[in-house]
C-alpha cells in the first residue's frame, strides 16, 4: 500500500462542504451516511436523490424546476437530466453582483486588470446587447480565437446569456487548425485577440483568421480585442470586421431560459487521430457537475482564490469559469509558465493570495527537474490545496510538492478529460493523500475498472468504465444526427457502458492509480503494461527530461521502444543505457524492460502540451499521422522516421 502524505485537521473536516452536504442528505433523506465511501454508494445508488440534492445544496437558479430527476436511467446514452427544468448557465455563473473581486488578469509581462462581480456583469451585458444586435439568437454559435484573457470569459458568458453555443480555439492554432474546428460548426460571431504573448514573442492572431476566413463562409462579423497593441493603429476597411469597442453596446442582461440539456459549449478531441471531434455539453450539465466538483470536491467557497493555469483551448479552462458561480475570484494567465523565470506562476500566487492551485503533471515534473523549491522563495501563506491533470503525476512527483513546495495541503491528481468536460477520479478535502493515487471516485460517477472479460477487478489493472449515466455526458457530437460517432466513440468496447481510454486500477482503499492511455498500452506477449509504469521510473533519473514508449510490432508480438529528451550536453552512453534498464527492472518487473531504447531531441505534443504516443506509433510503422495541424510541433515527428534501431530486417 502506497504511504500517506497527508490527513486533513479536524479544522478542516469541520469546515469542508462535503461534510455539510453529507448532513444535509441524512437529514433530507433520512441516511445515516458517515463517510466518503457510504456517500460514494449512495450517490450510485440513488442518483435521483444525489443529483437533486446537488442542485439544492448548491442553490441552482431555474425559471423552471424539473418534473422529473431522471428520465430513462437504465439507456446509456439516451438517459435525460431534469426534465422539464429551464435555466441559464450565465445566469448562475453571474448570481453574484458586488464589489468582490471575480476575476484577475496578468500575463508573463506582468500585465494585469482585474474585473469584480459587478464589473464583469455590466461588461457580459454589453458583449450580450452587441451580439444580439448582429443577431445572434439562440442556438447560433459564437467562437473565439483567445488567449487566456478577461474577454474570452465575457464572451462565454454573453453568448450563454441569449442561448448562443460557445465555442473557442487556442491562439496557437494555425490557419488549418482553425478551419478543421470552427469550420465544422458554422459560427456566426468570431471574436479574436490581436496577438497573443509566448516566451516574450508577440505572435499575430489577425493574420491567421485573415487566411482562414474565406473557409468560414458564415462568419458575419470578426471582432477584435486590442490586447496586445491597447491602442488601435488603423480602422478596419474589411466589411465584417470590427473592433471590440465598437461592437459592444449597452444594454441590461436578460437571460434566455433553457432546457437543461441545451448546447452550452463545443469543445474538440485532440484531432491526432483524424479531424477533430466536436463534442457538444450542456448548460445544466456543465454546471451542475462542475458545482459538484468545486463545492464539494475541492471546497471552494467564497473567499477562495482559484487559480488553473489553462489556456482556452483546454477543458480545465471551461471547468475555471464555472467557479465563478461560487463567487470566488479567478487568476487568469496568458503566457508562458517558465517565463520569463521557472517560478513565475509562484510570484503570480503569492501576488494574489491563492488558495487553489491547478496546473500539470508536466509542470510540477520540470520544476522537480529544475530543482526548484517554493517553499524556499516564497511565501504561499493561503495556498491550501494543489491539483494536477493533463497527464499522470508520478509519485515522485507527490513527493516533489510535499517535499519542495509545501508540506501541508491537500495535491489532488485529478483525472477525467474533454469528454466529459470534468472528473472520473479527483480529490476530496476529508480524505488522505495516498503517494501515488487519486484520493477517489467522483460522487455519483459509477466508475469501474473492467478486466478483458467485461468484468469490474479491484487491485487489478483494467479499462476506466462508466456503468451508469451522469449529467455531463456530452449530448453528442456536432454534425452526428444518428449519434453513430459518438456510440462509436464510448459504447462500442462494452454494451452501455462508458469507456473512457483510460487504463488504471482501483485500490482496496478505493483510490484510483491510471496508468496511462489505454490505446497506448503496452502489450509484449500478452501482458498489459500501461506506459506510465515505465515513465515514473525512467523520470526519477536526473539525466532524462521526458521520456514516451510505444510498443512496435516484432516477430507476430510487441517488443517495448522507450525514447528518452535527455537533459542538455547529455549523451545516451552504455552506461546511462544499462542505468535506466536496471531502474525500471528493479522497480516494475523485467517485462517492463525497454527492447530498445533510443534518445531523440524533442517529441511531438498536442497544443495542450500532451505528448502524442499514437502519434509517434504511427510514424514507426510507416502510417501516416491524420492530422498534424494538431500537433504544436509536427516537426518533431521527423525525429522517428526511419531510424536504423527499429529495422524490421
Amino acid at each position: 500500500m502506497n504511504s500517506i502524505l497527508w490527513r486533513p485537521s479536524a479544522a478542516e473536516l469541520q469546515d469542508s462542504q462535503i461534510v455539510h452536504f453529507m448532513h444535509y442528505c441524512n437529514q433530507r433523506y433520512q441516511q445515516a451516511l458517515q463517510d466518503y465511501s457510504q456517500l460514494h454508494a449512495w450517490s450510485i445508488n440513488c442518483p435521483a436523490d444525489f443529483w437533486q440534492a446537488v442542485w439544492d445544496f448548491t442553490q441552482v437558479q431555474a425559471d423552471t424546476l424539473a418534473t422529473r430527476v431522471i428520465k430513462d436511467e437504465d439507456q446509456m446514452p439516451g438517459a435525460q437530466w431534469f426534465v422539464g427544468a429551464r435555466l441559464n448557465f450565465a445566469q448562475n455563473v453571474l448570481r453574484y453582483r458586488d464589489d468582490k473581486l471575480a476575476i484577475v488578469f496578468t500575463n508573463e509581462n506582468n500585465m494585469q486588470q482585474t474585473y469584480t462581480y459587478a464589473q464583469l456583469h455590466t461588461a457580459v451585458a454589453q458583449l450580450a446587447a452587441g451580439l444580439k444586435a448582429a443577431g445572434v439568437k439562440q442556438g447560433d454559435r459564437v467562437a473565439g480565437f483567445l488567449p487566456n484573457i478577461p474577454h474570452t470569459v465575457i464572451g462565454l458568458l454573453a453568448a450563454s446569456s441569449l442561448g448562443a453555443v460557445w465555442s473557442s480555439c487556442s491562439p496557437d492554432f494555425g490557419k488549418q487548425g482553425v478551419v478543421d474546428r470552427l469550420g465544422q460548426i458554422a459560427p456566426k460571431v468570431l471574436l479574436t485577440a490581436d496577438g497573443y504573448i509566448f516566451k516574450g514573442q508577440v505572435f499575430d492572431s489577425v493574420q491567421v483568421i485573415k487566411q482562414a476566413l474565406p473557409q468560414l463562409p458564415s462568419v458575419e462579423h470578426v471582432v477584435v480585442i486590442p490586447y496586445m497593441h491597447p491602442v488601435p493603429m488603423t480602422p478596419w476597411t474589411e466589411e465584417k470586421w470590427c473592433w471590440y469597442d465598437d461592437f459592444v453596446t449597452s444594454g441590461e442582461l436578460n437571460f434566455v431560459a433553457l432546457p437543461f440539456d441545451h448546447p452550452l459549449y463545443i469543445l474538440y478531441s485532440s484531432g491526432t487521430t483524424g479531424q477533430p471531434k466536436c463534442i457538444v455539453h450542456s448548460a445544466g450539465g456543465s454546471l451542475l457537475q462542475h458545482s459538484k466538483e468545486h463545492r464539494l470536491h475541492v471546497n471552494l467557497q467564497r473567499e477562495d482564490v482559484l487559480f488553473y493555469y489553462t489556456t482556452c483551448g483546454w477543458m480545465m479552462w471551461n471547468w475555471l469559469v464555472s467557479a465563478l458561480a461560487t463567487g470566488c475570484t479567478i487568476v487568469l494567465y496568458d503566457g508562458s509558465p517558465m517565463h520569463p523565470t521557472a517560478d513565475i506562476l509562484f510570484d503570480v500566487i503569492d501576488q494574489w493570495s491563492v488558495t487553489v492551485f491547478g496546473t500539470s503533471a508536466k509542470y510540477l515534473s520540470s520544476l522537480d527537474k529544475l530543482n526548484i523549491s517554493p517553499k524556499n522563495t516564497h511565501q504561499l501563506t493561503r495556498l491550501r490545496s494543489i491539483l494536477s491533470t493533463g497527464s499522470v503525476l508520478a509519485p515522485e512527483g507527490f513527493d516533489f510538492v510535499y517535499e519542495r513546495i509545501k508540506n501541508e495541503l491537500c495535491l489532488s491528481s485529478i483525472s477525467g478529460g474533454t469528454d466529459i468536460v470534468s472528473c472520473f477520479a479527483l480529490g476530496c478535502p476529508i480524505l488522505p493523500v495516498y503517494r501515488g493515487e487519486l484520493q477517489c471516485r467522483g460522487l455519483g460517477m459509477a466508475v469501474a475498472f473492467f478486466d478483458e472479460t467485461g468484468q469490474a477487478v479491484i487491485g487489478e489493472k483494467g479499462e476506466l468504465v462508466c456503468t451508469q449515466p451522469f449529467p455531463s455526458m456530452p449530448v453528442g457530437f456536432w454534425n452526428d444526427p444518428r449519434q453513430e460517432k459518438y456510440q462509436q466513440a464510448y459504447f462500442s468496447r462494452f454494451k452501455g457502458v462508458w469507456t473512457h481510454g483510460d487504463f488504471g486500477e482501483l485500490t482496496s482503499h478505493e483510490g484510483v492509480i491510471i496508468y496511462g492511455r489505454s490505446d497506448a498500452t503496452l502489450n509484449p506477449g500478452g501482458v498489459r503494461i500501461g506506459t506510465a509504469e515505465i515513465y515514473r521510473q525512467v523520470e526519477t533519473i536526473a539525466e532524462v527530461l521526458e521520456s514516451l514508449a510505444i510498443g512496435q510490432h516484432w516477430e507476430q508480438d510487441e517488443r517495448i521502444i522507450l525514447f528518452v529528451k535527455l537533459q542538455p550536453n547529455i549523451a545516451l552512453d552504455q552506461a546511462l543505457l544499462q542505468r535506466i534498464k536496471t531502474v525500471i527492472k528493479q522497480n516494475t518487473t523485467p517485462r517492463h524492460v525497454p527492447a530498445k531504447i533510443i534518445a531523440v531531441p524533442d517529441f511531438p505534443r498536442t497544443r495542450n502540451g500532451k505528448l502524442t504516443e499514437l502519434a509517434i506509433k504511427q510514424v514507426v510503422h510507416g502510417e501516416q499521422v491524420q492530422n498534424v495541424t494538431a500537433l504544436a510541433n509536427p516537426e518533431a515527428l521527423d525525429y522517428f522516421r526511419h531510424l536504423p534501431e527499429l529495422a524490421l530486417a
